[in-house]
């Protein structure tokens, strides 16, 4: 179901775009294959939970690798086997298909 968002790539917003409304957001979250929480409608967030610290730095750097390939980065906690990432783009105040096509392809890893 994610194939159409990780043909994709992260597109830079431009001044003046506006950021997804309700509709849209839910529109895309059923594009996604597992659940996202959606956050006051401004950013989705998942917490992925690993066997130790260290695959959850690989998975990490795994995630790094994608951010920095499509110029859009998350917000990453991390708490020894626990990675919680959220996206949102910061330059339209909210959520753009950018957040939906990096969370796409975040799932493929």
């Amino acid at each position: 179901m994610t194939s159409d968002l990780t043909s994709k790539i992260c597109t830079a917003c431009e001044g003046g775009t506006q950021p997804l409304d309700e509709t849209a957001i839910n529109d895309m979250l059923t594009k996604l294959t597992v659940a996202w929480d959606l956050v006051d409608n401004k950013k989705i967030r998942r917490t992925f939970q690993f066997a130790d610290f260290v695959q959850s730095m690989d998975f990490v750097n795994k995630v790094a690798g994608i951010a920095n390939a499509e110029n859009h980065h998350p917000d990453i906690h991390i708490l020894y086997n626990k990675v919680t990432l959220e996206l949102s783009t910061h330059s339209v105040g909210g959520l753009s298909e950018n957040d939906f096509i990096l969370a796409a392809k975040i799932e493929q890893l």
